[in-house]
C-alpha cells in the first residue's frame, strides 16, 4: 500500500478497494482528505480498569481477561445468529455478545479461545448473567505489558457516523492506515487554510496535529483542542467565500430608489389612521438606506406574526414607485395572494387606482397575477406590469413564469421566504434589467437562513413589538394518547369561546380520502419502530366534530382540494362571523386574518415544523380577545417531537424558535440549495453553539480579504476555497 502524498488521493489506493468501494456508496467518501474530515459524532469512555468480580451494573467498563469459549448460536428458528464469548481474568467470568452474520463471522475469526486483549462496553444483565453487548475490544500481543494496557483504558473511544455495511470501529481502522501513511511522508501535499499569523495569533493546534488528536485522542483535553481548530477552520474558509461575494455583490450596478418628497408614499403615510411603531420607523430607515444606494439590498425582515411586516414592506414598494420602478410581492399560496391584494388596495385606497375614475393623480395601480385566474384578467395584469402601469404586482409563482415581464422591476418582496427556494426567488429578480433590490419576510426563519444571518451574509431588520390592539397568545401541549380527557377539555374550550361569539380552527395534516398529507409528514415510525397511523385528516375530523363534541356549532371546511372560487367563498363567510369552526389543513398558515378568531386547534402537531407551528398559531389572538393554541399530540413524552412542541409552546420569539429549529434539523447547506438537515458544508462547526467563532471569523476574513481580494498571499486557503465551492456552489452563492 503506497504512501498518500495529498488529501485528494483516491481512498482506494489507502484502505483497499472494497473498504473505498463502501464508503463512497454509504458515506460519500472518496479521498482522504474526505476520510479525515469525517469526524467522530462522540466518544465513548472506556472506563477505568475493572476486575470481573467487580463489575458495576449499566456503567461503562474496561476489562483485560483471556477468552474461555466461543460460541455461535441460532435463534428466532434459525434465522437470526448470535455470537457468545465468555471471558475470565481469574476473579470472576463475563459474556460478550455479537448480534448479525456479518458481524458474528467477523468476531469470531478474532476471538479465539486462550487469546488475552482489552473489552470496553456497557454492563447489562441478561438471562442473570453479566454481558457486555457489541464492546470494543483490542486483542493484546503476548509481550503487551501494564502500560499499553492503562493506555487503552485511559484513551476515549472515538464513535463515527456509520452504515449498516461499515461499523465504527472498521471506520476508525481505516483512519488510522492513513494517518499512519500521512506521518510517514511528513504530511506531503497538506493544504493547510488557515494563516499563520492567524493560526498562532489564536493559538491553534497545527493541522497535522489537529487531526491526530480528534481521531485518535488520549484525553479529553486532546479532543476540546482539536475541535477549536478544525472550527475555526469550516468558520474561516466559509466566511472568507461570502466575504469574496460580500465584496463582488457591492460592485453589482443598482439602481437608487428614493421616496419623493410629496410622492405616492408622502400621500400614503398622510392618509394612516395610525402612527407607525418605533419599530416600524426604525426598519423602515434601515431598508431605505438599502434602497438608496447603489447596489442591491439582500435584506431580511423578521416579525412576529400581526407585527405589521406588510406594512413596512408596502412603504418601501410605494418609495419604489415614486422613483419610477415597480416592486413584485411573491406570495406562496393563492389565499395570501390574494389576501395581500386585498388589504393593500384597502390601506391604500384610490392610490391604487391610478388611471381609473375617481383614482389620485399620485397613485399607481396594484395588480394581481395567479395561475387560477381568468383568461382576460390575466391579460390585463400582464399588460399594466409589462407597460410599468402598475408600480406593485402581487402575484404567486405565476409571476416567475416566462411570459411575466415588468417595465422597470426595483424590489422583489418574498413573502415567509421558508416556502421559496432560492432558485424560485432568482428567476424572478432576473427579470430586472438592472438586479432588483430583495426584500425576504418571515416570521420564523429556516434554519438556513438563521445561519447566514449568523454568517453575516444577510442583514436583518427584526420588528420585535407587536401593534397596539393585538393580544396576549397561550400555548399547551394536549396528549390525546396520555391523557384523552385532556382532549375532550380541549373541545369544551372551543365551544366556550363559540358561545362567546368567537371562532376556532382546527388544522389537520391531511385532506382525506387517501390524499397526501398538506404540509406535514404523513408516515413515521412511532416508538420502537412501530408505524404509526395516517395522519389526521379535515374531512374526517370535520365530520366528527360535527356530530359529535362540537355538534350545533356552525363547522365548515378548508382545503387545497376546493376550487378558488369555494375557498374565498369560506374564508369571506368565516371572517364575517358567519362559521364558528374552520377544519382546515394549512392553507391558512399565512395571511389569513380574523380578529375575531381566538382559538387554534392542532391535531397531530407534531407533524408539522416548528416554522408552520408558530405560522398557524399567529392566526389567532389578532384582535382584542386573547388568543390560546392548543398543540394535540399522541408522541411520547420523552420523543423528541414533544420537546419540540414544549419550545413551541414555551415561547412566542419566532426568531428563538428558528434557533431551535436548527438545533434539531441542521441548517442544510449554508452553501447550496438544500434548506435543512442532508448534505451539509459544515462537518465541525455547530451554528447556534459556534457563533461566537463564526463571528471572529467573519472580521479576520472581512479584512484578509480587503487586504488581498485575489488571495495572491494565501495560496493554500485559495486551494481549500475552490475545493470548499464546487460548479454548483459558486452558481447558488452568485445567485443567492
Amino acid at each position: 500500500m503506497g504512501h498518500v502524498t495529498a488529501l485528494h488521493e483516491p481512498l482506494a489506493k489507502v484502505v483497499g478497494g472494497t473498504t473505498a468501494k463502501v464508503m463512497a456508496a454509504h458515506l460519500d467518501l472518496h479521498t482522504v482528505g474526505d476520510l479525515l474530515h469525517h469526524y467522530p459524532r462522540r466518544y465513548a469512555e472506556r472506563g477505568e480498569l475493572t476486575r470481573l468480580s467487580e463489575l458495576p451494573l449499566d456503567e461503562h467498563v474496561t476489562v483485560v481477561a483471556e477468552i474461555a469459549d466461543t460460541r455461535a448460536l441460532t435463534f428466532n428458528r434459525g434465522k437470526g445468529l448470535r455470537l457468545e464469548v465468555t471471558l475470565t481474568d481469574g476473579s470472576g467470568r463475563l459474556q460478550l455478545v455479537f448480534f448479525g452474520r456479518r458481524a458474528v463471522h467477523h468476531h469470531q475469526r478474532e476471538l479465539v479461545p486462550g487469546r488475552r486483549g482489552m473489552f470496553a462496553g456497557k454492563v447489562s444483565l441478561f438471562n442473570r448473567k453479566l454481558q457486555l453487548s457489541h464492546p470494543a475490544y483490542e486483542l493484546l500481543d503476548e509481550e503487551a505489558g501494564d502500560d499499553a494496557v492503562a493506555d487503552f483504558a485511559g484513551r476515549p473511544l472515538p464513535l463515527y457516523p456509520a452504515c449498516k455495511q461499515l461499523e465504527s470501529w472498521r471506520i476508525a481502522k481505516s483512519v488510522g492506515v492513513v494517518l499512519d501513511s500521512l506521518e510517514a511522508v511528513g504530511w506531503e501535499g497538506l493544504v493547510d487554510p488557515l494563516p499563520a499569523a492567524l493560526r498562532s495569533g489564536r493559538g491553534l493546534l497545527p493541522l497535522p496535529e489537529a487531526f491526530e488528536k480528534v481521531h485518535r485522542p488520549r484525553t479529553r483535553r486532546d479532543i476540546a483542542e482539536a475541535r477549536a481548530r478544525l472550527k475555526w477552520d469550516e468558520a474561516f474558509v466559509l466566511q472568507v467565500a461570502l466575504a469574496r461575494r460580500r465584496a463582488a455583490t457591492a460592485q453589482l450596478p443598482a439602481v437608487p430608489r428614493r421616496p419623493a418628497g410629496d410622492g405616492l408614499l408622502t400621500a400614503f403615510d398622510e392618509r394612516l389612521p395610525f402612527t407607525l411603531t418605533e419599530g416600524q420607523r426604525r426598519v423602515t430607515e434601515e431598508i431605505f438606506a438599502d434602497l438608496a444606494a447603489d447596489h442591491p439590498m439582500h435584506r431580511l425582515l423578521q416579525g412576529e406574526v400581526g407585527s405589521g411586516k406588510t406594512l413596512v414592506a408596502l412603504r418601501a414598494m410605494l418609495a419604489v414607485a415614486d422613483s419610477g420602478g415597480q416592486s413584485a410581492l411573491l406570495a406562496p399560496t393563492e389565499v395570501l395572494a390574494q389576501q395581500h391584494h386585498r388589504s393593500i388596495t384597502e390601506m391604500m385606497g384610490d392610490l391604487a387606482e391610478a388611471g381609473m375614475l375617481g383614482g389620485a393623480d399620485r397613485g399607481t395601480k396594484v395588480a394581481l397575477l395567479t395561475g387560477s385566474m381568468g383568461a382576460q384578467a390575466r391579460r390585463l395584469a400582464l399588460l399594466d406590469a409589462a407597460t410599468g402601469e402598475a408600480g406593485i404586482v402581487i402575484g404567486t409563482h405565476a409571476l416567475i413564469e416566462d411570459v411575466v415581464g415588468f417595465h422597470d422591476l426595483g424590489l422583489v418582496v418574498v413573502d415567509e421566504q421558508h416556502r421559496f427556494g432560492v432558485e424560485q426567488r432568482d428567476a424572478l429578480r432576473a427579470k430586472g434589467e438592472r438586479p432588483p433590490h430583495l426584500l425576504v419576510m418571515t416570521a420564523t426563519p429556516i434554519p438556513r437562513t438563521v445561519a447566514m444571518t449568523v454568517f453575516g451574509d444577510l442583514e436583518t431588520s427584526v420588528l420585535d413589538e407587536l401593534p397596539r390592539g393585538r393580544s396576549p397568545i397561550a400555548s399547551h401541549v394536549v396528549p390525546a394518547r396520555d391523557k384523552p380527557h385532556f382532549l375532550a377539555r380541549a373541545w369544551e374550550r372551543v365551544r366556550e369561546e363559540a358561545e362567546n361569539g368567537h371562532q376556532a380552527y382546527v388544522v389537520c395534516p391531511r385532506i382525506g380520502e387517501g390524499d397526501a398529507t398538506e404540509g406535514a409528514a404523513e408516515k413515521e415510525e412511532g416508538p420502537e419502530g412501530e408505524e404509526r397511523r395516517p395522519p389526521l385528516a379535515v374531512l374526517d375530523v370535520a365530520a366528527e366534530l360535527a356530530s359529535g363534541p362540537l355538534a350545533g356549532l356552525r363547522t365548515e371546511v378548508l382545503h387545497g382540494r376546493l376550487a378558488p372560487d369555494a375557498k374565498d367563498d369560506v374564508m369571506r363567510r368565516f371572517a364575517a362571523g358567519r362559521v364558528d369552526v374552520l377544519v382546515a389543513t394549512t392553507v391558512i398558515e399565512v395571511g389569513v386574518d380574523v380578529p375575531n378568531a381566538t382559538v387554534m386547534v392542532i391535531m397531530d402537531a407534531d407533524r408539522f415544523g416548528v416554522s408552520q407551528l408558530h405560522q398557524l398559531r399567529g392566526r389567532v389572538g389578532r384582535g382584542a380577545a386573547p388568543g390560546l393554541c392548543l398543540l394535540v399530540s399522541e408522541a411520547e413524552e420523552t420523543s423528541p417531537a414533544r420537546e419540540r412542541l414544549a419550545a413551541v409552546a414555551a415561547t412566542t420569539d419566532g426568531f428563538a424558535l428558528s434557533r431551535i429549529d436548527l438545533e434539531q434539523r441542521r441548517e442544510g447547506d449554508v452553501l447550496g440549495q438544500a434548506q435543512s438537515g442532508g448534505r451539509s458544508s459544515l462537518r465541525m462547526l455547530t451554528v447556534i453553539e459556534d457563533e461566537d467563532v463564526i463571528v471572529e471569523a467573519r472580521a479576520e476574513a472581512a479584512a484578509l480579504v480587503a487586504a488581498d481580494p485575489g488571495l495572491t498571499g494565501s495560496p493554500d486557503l485559495r486551494t481549500a476555497l475552490e475545493a470548499l465551492l464546487d460548479a454548483e456552489r459558486e452558481e447558488f452563492l452568485d445567485k443567492g
